[in-house]
């Protein structure tokens, strides 16, 4: 049994060697079953839920679940030598900017989320403010015919291209809850597997929404809700400074 053992942690090594962004622990042992079909599912469970501890000169666990060769390990995890080089984050074709995808993701949040009535992209600077501004903006109102008419709610939504940027961007869908009472953050699902759960984690904490999207294709960018956001009462004279300037296109 030993010996099987030490097979299927050679062949998760080898499997994580095709993975500079690491595996969750479900991930790898299904690709271990399919790299070797003739393992046993329990077996291969019980020789990889440790293998950060039994393998430890080879792996470490950037987050909860997640499997990651030390080779490919980022620098921003934990002091090391300068040798260890920085693995290059996903980007998106050149081709493509953040507008292309404001749109699809204005319509995907009423049509397919529902959390808003209506959406509208905005980006750039049209708060005029340093706080800055959503790159979509949506309100929730009750329609005719609902028998119970609830409060009109605004939801913000940052959304991100570049998956270097999250950090800035998970601050500015924070500032948003000044007067949103939603706000979430949109970033790509080629996003780093120890990113995309610091930001689950903080969402959950701070309760900004996470959504994951494709950043390589416009046409079908594929959203996919993560977390979804907490509603909290913002702040009305913000709500009614901010709103004033897109009103006519909100609301109309």
């Amino acid at each position: 049994m030993a010996g099987i053992v030490q097979q299927i942690r050679n062949l998760a090594l080898e499997i994580l060697e095709g993975f500079p962004n690491g595996l969750r622990y479900t991930e790898l042992n299904k690709k271990v079953i399919e790299r070797n079909p003739a393992f046993n599912h329990n077996t291969v469970r019980g020789a990889t839920w440790d293998l950060e501890v039994q393998e430890s000169d080879r792996v470490y666990k950037p987050d909860r679940g997640i499997f990651k060769l030390l080779k490919f390990r980022d620098s921003s995890d934990s002091p090391l030598p300068p040798d260890v080089r920085r693995q290059p984050s996903p980007t998106a074709p050149a081709y493509l900017s953040e507008e292309d995808f404001y749109k699809p993701f204005a319509d995907w949040i009423v049509k397919e989320l529902e959390e808003c009535t209506k959406a509208i992209d905005l980006g750039g600077n049209r708060f005029r403010d340093k706080w800055g501004t959503p790159d979509v903006i949506g309100v929730r109102t009750s329609r005719q015919s609902d028998p119970l008419k609830l409060p009109t709610e605004i939801v913000s939504a940052e959304i991100k291209l570049d998956t270097s940027s999250l950090i800035t961007a998970f601050g500015q869908a924070c500032t948003y809850k000044i007067f949103s009472h939603k706000s979430y953050i949109v970033v790509p699902k080629q996003s780093s597997l120890e990113d995309i759960a610091r930001l689950d984690t903080l969402g959950r904490l701070f309760g900004i929404g996470l959504i994951l999207f494709d950043n390589t294709n416009k046409e079908e960018p594929d959203f996919e809700i993560r977390v979804r956001a907490s509603k909290h009462e913002p702040d009305m004279f913000y709500v009614n400074k901010y709103l004033r300037l897109v009103e006519d296109d909100l609301f109309n």
